[in-house]
């Protein structure tokens, strides 16, 4: 059985830390959006036009989630990656679809969601070698 990559290890980290960091900024920003519907405010017209409070319930499940297939990720759950590559893809899309309520936060979100992805994906063998 071959050693895991320290390398695959160490953005498997970052990939759970951040997942877990998202979830807990998805949570927050969704209590903004539940607590108080004027915070958020459209500046243009969009495609995508939805409520604050659908939103803010939207981005507080998905939080929750993110939080806990990061937890699952430290523990080297193999569903916790899969899971993981999946709620980084629907967390990429809906930032995406946030972005003229809060631009700033939906470009970080995207990002990370992206490092998130690749790390997952691109080291998979390491990891499963290492749990």
């Amino acid at each position: 059985m071959s050693r895991p990559n320290p390398w695959a290890m160490g953005w498997a980290m970052f990939a759970a830390t951040m997942m877990v960091l998202m979830g807990i900024w998805w949570v927050i920003v969704g209590l903004v959006a539940v607590l108080d519907d004027a915070f958020y405010v459209i500046t243009q017209e969009w495609v995508f036009e939805f409520d604050t409070t659908v939103w803010g319930w939207t981005h507080m499940i998905l939080g929750i989630v993110v939080s806990l297939a990061g937890f699952g990720i430290f523990r080297g759950v193999v569903w916790a990656r899969t899971v993981g590559v999946i709620i980084a893809v629907a967390s990429a899309l809906i930032a995406f679809a946030w972005l003229p309520y809060y631009p700033i936060w939906a470009i970080l979100f995207i990002a990370v969601s992206v490092a998130i992805i690749w790390s997952l994906t691109a080291h998979g063998d390491d990891l499963a070698a290492g749990a």
